[in-house]
């Protein structure tokens, strides 16, 4: 392969080109060529505060993005750390380049909030506009001055591109290429409706968007927050090419793609661009982050090893229990069968018990049924619990929690002592006083088939796809902490 010297060196001899002038014509050729020349050259119009620190990380999403645009991936999703520069990769040196010699295509680009779609759309307008590509490719196509707005701009070839807010309407249009830039705030890690209200609109809304579902691409890139965010969906799926980028190498997580590109570190610990975030201001990063975004968005994998509030070390796994303590089989409703494709939450039943400053997990139940099958379930849970285990149940907001509790209490669970129970707080607020007392070693699990995804569990919450089990924990320790009763047999 000619090298640029050799290139200059060619131009110089064949063309008679004096050596500055050869030297442009290889410059704007190889910026033509491949996508990653064209981000160091055009990185000065966009940011000229800032000098470009070059990475194989920019190479690997270049890689990956001239990838679609050959038709040898369709979907695919790019997890990152922040500041990495991938907004202006994807969502404008990628866009810029391609038009240079497919002007006809068609963008839609989406981020969670409109300004941020908005302001990557004025960045790719004053790339265009600048004299530097304008005397490179301006002959190729012009920019429109009948439709030319901050959120949408077309060309004289038919290409146009247009930004959207995530959940905003983008009925009526249709892309060649949809991009979908930081779906999530940061802020919504904990909003369960916030997190599904995404997950809706990208299968709902955008996904109906593109003009040619055969010949047309998706692209997601964003830091994971957590394992109910969009990029989970999409690993679930199974259907979307992965370029992970952690900022850690963590060899067991090495990333491969199909390109046979794979992760260039060797390292456990080493980092994805020393240039951009170095060891000092990685471990400024981490404070200011702490655990779960650590985890998240630095390692794109939203739980700590081994657990962030809840740890797995922390539960020792013993093969008997005390032969009398104070129990309590505490249910967290779901109410929901398992439906092909779907990952609702489960209907647990959790009993534990204490005695001698220890509380003991001695079984769970756990389910995805119709609320007849889950009433009957609970029903034969209390039969072979016996009347002499207390029982509590969750209690939801509003009228028809008010109801379930009076029915459970009037009629399935007629003669047990039950009760509902008003939750109140967070969830992280209400598991924090059974996480102090996980943390000293004071809760113990009966060994059982259950015990690994009641751990699994733990070891992602409170940003695992699932909380029931330590909902069910959560309540059942409340319980037996604040409202001792009289001492029952165990078995």
């Amino acid at each position: 392969m000619e090298t640029a010297t050799d290139e200059i060196s060619r131009l110089f001899r064949v063309a008679k080109y004096d050596r500055q002038t050869a030297l442009t014509i290889v410059r704007k050729n190889r910026a033509e060529r491949h996508l990653k020349d064209f981000i160091k050259q055009a990185w000065q119009v966009i940011e000229p505060a800032t000098e470009y620190v070059p990475g194989k990380h920019i190479d690997a999403i270049a890689e990956h993005l001239e990838a679609v645009l050959l038709g040898q991936i369709s979907r695919l999703l790019i997890n990152i750390p922040p500041r990495f520069s991938k907004s202006l990769t994807v969502s404008v040196f990628w866009f810029v380049w391609d038009w240079i010699k497919h002007p006809e295509r068609r963008w839609i680009y989406s981020s969670y909030a409109q300004s941020l779609a908005t302001r990557d759309s004025l960045a790719c307008r004053r790339l265009i506009e600048s004299p530097w590509y304008q005397s490179r490719w301006g002959d190729r196509y012009a920019l429109t001055t009948d439709q030319n707005t901050k959120t949408r701009f077309e060309n004289n070839k038919t290409g146009y591109r247009i930004a959207a807010g995530v959940g905003g309407s983008v009925t009526g249009e249709g892309g060649d290429i949809l991009v979908v830039d930081d779906p999530h705030n940061v802020k919504d890690v904990f909003s369960d409706v916030s997190l599904a209200t995404t997950m809706a609109w990208f299968d709902e809304v955008l996904s109906t968007r593109l003009n040619s579902q055969e010949e047309g691409a998706i692209v997601v890139i964003m830091q994971r927050i957590s394992h109910k965010d969009l990029a989970e969906h999409i690993i679930q799926r199974g259907d979307y090419e992965h370029l992970c980028l952690p900022m850690e190498y963590e060899s067991n997580r090495r990333c491969v793609t199909s390109l046979g590109w794979k992760d260039w570190r060797k390292k456990d610990g080493e980092l994805l661009c020393p240039g951009r975030v170095g060891k000092k201001a990685l471990k400024s990063l981490k404070t200011s982050l702490g655990s779960f975004g650590v985890a998240g968005q630095l390692q794109q994998r939203p739980s700590p090893r081994g657990g962030g509030m809840l740890k797995r070390e922390w539960f020792e796994i013993v093969d008997v229990v005390p032969e009398w303590m104070r129990e309590v089989r505490y249910w967290d409703m779901a109410g929901t069968e398992a439906v092909a494709g779907k990952d609702p939450d489960y209907t647990v039943g959790l009993k534990m018990g204490y005695t001698n400053q220890i509380y003991y997990i001695t079984d769970i139940q756990r389910m995805r049924e119709s609320s007849g099958t889950v009433e009957k379930r609970i029903k034969q849970t209390a039969q072979v619990d016996t009347e002499h285990i207390k029982i509590r149940m969750e209690q939801e907001p509003g009228a028809s929690g008010k109801d379930q509790i009076r029915f459970y209490r009037t009629q399935t669970l007629s003669g047990y002592d039950f009760k509902g129970d008003k939750a109140t707080g967070s969830k992280e607020l209400r598991a924090n006083p059974f996480a102090i007392m996980a943390e000293a070693g004071n809760v113990k699990l009966l060994k059982g088939k259950w015990n690994k995804a009641f751990l699994d569990e733990v070891e992602t919450f409170p940003t695992g796809k699932h909380d029931d089990q330590v909902d069910s924990a959560s309540g059942a320790f409340k319980e037996l902490a604040e409202e001792p009763s009289s001492l029952a047999l165990v078995g």
